[in-house]
């Protein structure tokens, strides 16, 4: 039954596709208006963004969205972590100031920008990751679409909100430096590091709806949410040795090009904004350039 699934169960109704198909002609059209005016997006990042498209359609299209939904809790954290954490961190990177520039015209977005801070992000994605697995929250996630559909929204949401002050497509607070980020994206692992023991260590069986009449692949409801707790944690693994990794290198070479900066006589206080965001290089053109624009990424 199973593997004829995943055959069969593609998710391609219309109401499933059309946000996705939006939202990449709405990216498509931003980046060849920005292209035509001589400020192309680079390459690298409208991959990542891409791939960001594709992890979504195979997350809510895909027999991923059926197989979670009817048969294996560990499937649906697939579906979770695909939507929730990766899909959103593509998305994140693979937007510049530039491109949002016209949203964040509209004045209820540019209020909105309050939920990128880290220390409101950082809470708001705990609480909602912890929420939507409170049984009767999941429970009802599984027995109502609509409920189903706020579940999804809310994970991308939240991901993409807990990864903006890190990523910086906007700027975050001064104080979030590189440093500061090491420990938010420590804190972000142990809070799913909790919840993912949880399911790891469980010996009874939270959501009843994956309770079968036989094993499906030969797996049991516990053994089923076992393998959940491995699949976040996994997941959890690999992303933050990534992101740790690449914040390492970024302070270690921060340091260094502040160090050259400061001692050619530049004023500290420009330098280190200028690094921030990946203007140093202006300084080999004017003095202080790095000060202006800063309040939108390229």
């Amino acid at each position: 039954m199973l593997l004829g699934s995943l055959a069969a169960n593609w998710n391609l109704e219309p109401l499933q596709l059309a946000p996705t198909l939006v939202v990449a002609l709405l990216y498509l059209r931003r980046t060849r208006t920005l292209a035509a005016r001589g400020q192309p997006v680079p390459a690298w990042r409208r991959s990542i963004f891409w791939t960001g498209i594709g992890l979504v359609v195979v997350a809510l299209n895909s027999p991923i969205d059926w197989i979670g939904e009817h048969d294996l809790f560990f499937v649906h954290m697939i579906q979770h972590i695909l939507l929730g954490d990766l899909a959103p961190l593509c998305f994140v990177v693979g937007l510049t100031g530039p491109i949002l520039r016209p949203v964040l015209a509209l004045r209820p977005v540019e209020r909105l920008r309050v939920l990128a801070h880290p220390l409101v992000a950082l809470p708001l994605w705990a609480v909602d990751l912890y929420a939507w697995h409170v049984p009767f929250l999941y429970q009802a996630a599984l027995h109502h679409s609509g409920v189903h559909a706020l579940e999804h929204f809310m994970f991308f949401s939240c991901g993409a909100l807990m990864w903006a002050p890190v990523i910086e497509t906007l700027p975050a607070p001064q104080w979030f430096g590189t440093g500061a980020k090491l420990g938010y994206i420590a804190v972000v692992r142990l809070i799913e590091t909790v919840l993912g023991n949880v399911f790891i260590w469980s010996s009874h069986v939270f959501y009843p709806w994956y309770i079968h009449a036989q094993p499906i692949w030969g797996i049991g409801p516990v053994h089923d949410q076992n393998l959940a707790g491995v699949v976040m944690m996994i997941e959890g693994s690999f992303v933050t040795l990534g992101a740790l990794a690449w914040l390492f290198l970024r302070l270690a070479s921060e340091g260094e090009l502040k160090q050259q900066l400061i001692e050619q006589g530049f004023d500290a206080t420009q330098v280190a904004r200028a690094v921030r965001y990946g203007r140093a290089h202006a300084f080999g053109l004017e003095r202080g350039a790095g000060d202006g624009g800063a309040s939108l990424n390229s």
